[in-house]
């Protein structure tokens, strides 16, 4: 584990303390909940850069190229 001293807003705070505190939270959520937060906005950003980089392919050539990639690949398994 590695330890994080964040500043953040007293109303954010406050937030998700509150929504914690109604929903049952035990020692470790505020944790858990930071984490799960910054792993969701990394994937969201890491998506939103990868649809920027291909937005000027044609999109349906890569679905096309992606539905025969798996099409193959259900033939090699069967």
């Amino acid at each position: 584990m590695t330890r994080w001293n964040l500043s953040i807003p007293e109303k954010t705070d406050q937030a998700i303390r509150t929504f914690l505190a109604r929903t049952g939270g035990k020692k470790g959520d505020l944790s858990r909940f930071v984490d799960e937060a910054v792993r969701r906005h990394v994937l969201d950003l890491t998506v939103h850069e990868i649809k920027n980089r291909h937005a000027r392919h044609d999109q349906q050539k890569i679905f096309d190229l992606i539905a025969e990639e798996v099409d193959a690949a259900r033939a090699g398994r069967s």
